[in-house]
């Protein structure tokens, strides 16, 4: 079968995939008729039908689906009763990824009450300024979070319950073990009820927290799930090897890649899913093998470095059946790589945002192979797509504009910010920001934002908080943050700045400086002091694009800054 005949087929044959036309508030949409309402619904219907199979692993921890419930009913009830958490009620969560994390996402969700996960790399401030921008009544922290919390002083009247030794309000194994385990929650979840707040660094500054609800999310787990039943049905398709799922998670849970399309959709598909704390490539490999992984998803800098480190150590990692990236473009180079690497394996791609809960384009397999630097299609059945020009009017295959997609994936809102989510959501359809063009196979191909992001290793980085944080220096009189080149990471922050005419200020004083405003990954590599002005362009603006070009020429042939402004490139080049 091709594509179109596989989704066909299952939408026909597979009562859990049928869809109607709804309208969800005011819009209509392609929906699910037979998925779980809720995500306590989903919940619900796994344990019976996975009862003793492993489902979290970490380190030499294990919870079976029905510890993992025990322990959810437990903290449901218990955050209900001991700290009177209510629908409604914003529950943020602030560590790394202990296993704790996908409890308490449930737990959480199960109350009817809304998850925020925040980054767990944000400085104590941000932490902060996260939790009193959603309206925090708990949040969950391990150690390190707890500490830069405390950090900040008076900081906000939530209860802080400490996760893993951490020294909070209340400890959670304490609250845990004071709830019961026999029944759920009982309070109503209609599906458009929100579910998280997921905060994304955004083109206008400090992070847009992402409102999402049940409905969204189940809409993206149950549109990947059918994908996964679609892809043996597939012409080319590799025989199944009976394998059970068994998911190897490296990327933050704080993420929507690691929370939505791996936990959630690994939890809906009976899979083990295994934790790492952190990448460290020589226990990814540990665990691959000893956990029998089938399905490995990282950003590209991590599938280069397990590449790497397996062909050095000779490992063949036979067990891994998908190895898929996300996060940041994967070089075209290393789709090959990979493939000849890892030969028993579907080498795959997918593009989302945390504004479609991650559901959006995927390639894999031979396809992926053949088109390297395609994004992908489009992942059926609720999803539409368009892509349009400035005024919003669709253009022909080949063109480049703006890519918009319409499902019922697409985030509610975002948080307190009325007027940007106007600007980017359109009668249902979601404005990327996103520059694409489409051919006519239906491949979509990403080749540049339209939005000030850099993505550092597959971490999104606003270029206009970075200049924020610049212009809290009182030496800094403008400033300009853009990507920069990094073979490790692909892009890392660059900056340029025109200081004070007595400043007496270096770069290592500056990084310092910004050190206590923003997140240790969000510091510039490399800052460029110009001795006049920024360049502009015609319109009076600072002209981001050729103040990089020319920074990064100047960086190429080793002149100084001073006195190079408002030169082309090539009067720099011939210096």
């Amino acid at each position: 079968m091709n594509l179109e005949q596989a989704v066909a087929h299952l939408l026909h044959t597979d009562p859990q995939y049928k869809v109607a036309k709804e309208t969800v508030r005011g819009i209509q949409y392609q929906v699910f008729c037979n998925a779980p309402r809720n995500l306590r619904a989903l919940l619900e219907a796994c344990a019976p039908a996975y009862g003793n199979a492993d489902l979290l692993v970490y380190q030499d921890e294990r919870w079976d689906y029905n510890a993992f419930c025990n322990d959810v009913r437990r903290l449901a009830d218990s955050m209900d009763k001991i700290l009177a958490v209510r629908p409604g009620d914003r529950v943020a969560i602030a560590m790394r990824n202990y296993p704790e994390f996908c409890i308490l996402v449930m737990a959480i969700s199960a109350l009817g009450a809304i998850v925020v996960p925040l980054n767990a790399w944000w400085s104590g401030a941000e932490l902060v300024s996260a939790m009193k921008d959603c309206g925090a009544k708990v949040v969950f922290a391990d150690k390190p979070r707890v500490e830069r919390l405390k950090s900040c002083g008076e900081h906000t009247n939530v209860t802080v319950v400490g996760v893993r030794k951490a020294n909070g309000d209340i400890c959670y194994t304490e609250l845990r073990d004071a709830g019961d385990k026999t029944h759920w929650p009982t309070w109503q979840i209609d599906p458009d009820d929100d579910f998280a707040i997921l905060y994304s660094s955004g083109s206008t500054g400090m992070p847009k927290g992402v409102v999402q609800t049940h409905r969204n999310a189940i809409s993206a787990v149950h549109s990947w799930s059918m994908s996964r039943e679609m892809a043996p049905l597939l012409d080319g398709a590799p025989n199944p090897t009976g394998r059970r799922p068994s998911l190897l998670v490296v990327t933050p849970l704080f993420h929507v890649t690691a929370l939505h399309s791996n936990f959630l959709l690994g939890l809906a598909t009976g899979s083990k899913i295994s934790l790492l704390y952190n990448w460290d490539v020589e226990e990814a490999i540990r665990v691959i093998k000893a956990e029998s992984v089938t399905r490995f998803v990282g950003v590209p800098l991590q599938s280069k470095d397990l590449m790497e480190r397996a062909v050095l150590l000779e490992e063949k990692l036979e067990t891994l059946e998908s190895i898929g990236g996300g996060g940041a473009k994967r070089p075209a180079s290393q789709v090959g790589e990979l493939a000849k690497a890892f030969p028993d394996a579907s080498i795959s791609s997918g593009w989302g945002m945390t504004e479609t809960n991650g559901l959006g384009i995927t390639i894999a397999g031979p396809d992926y192979l053949n088109h390297p630097e395609a994004a992908g299609r489009l992942t059926p059945p609720l999803q539409e797509v368009r892509i349009v020009d400035e005024g919003g009017a669709n253009l022909v295959n080949g063109e480049i504009g703006e890519l918009v997609v319409k499902s019922p994936a697409n985030m509610r809102c975002y948080h307190n910010q009325p007027e940007a989510t106007s600007k980017v959501l359109r009668d249902g359809w979601l404005y990327t920001g996103d520059l694409a063009r489409m051919d006519g196979d239906g491949l979509i191909y990403i080749v540049d934002r339209k939005k000030n992001i850099i993505i550092r290793g597959g971490e999104n980085i606003s270029c206009l908080e970075v200049e924020g944080a610049m212009h809290r220096h009182p030496d800094v009189i403008e400033a300009c943050a853009f990507s920069i080149p990094d073979q490790r990471f692909d892009e890392v922050v660059g900056a340029a700045v025109y200081l004070r005419s007595d400043a007496d200020l270096t770069e290592g004083q500056l990084v310092d400086f910004l050190s206590c405003h923003i997140a240790q990954f969000k510091l510039p590599e490399k800052i460029w002091f110009w001795s006049q002005p920024l360049l502009r362009g015609a319109t009076g603006k600072i002209d981001r694009r050729l103040l990089r070009e020319e920074c990064l020429i100047i960086k190429d042939v080793g002149l100084p800054v001073a006195g190079l402004a408002g030169k082309s490139k090539e009067e720099i080049a011939l210096q």
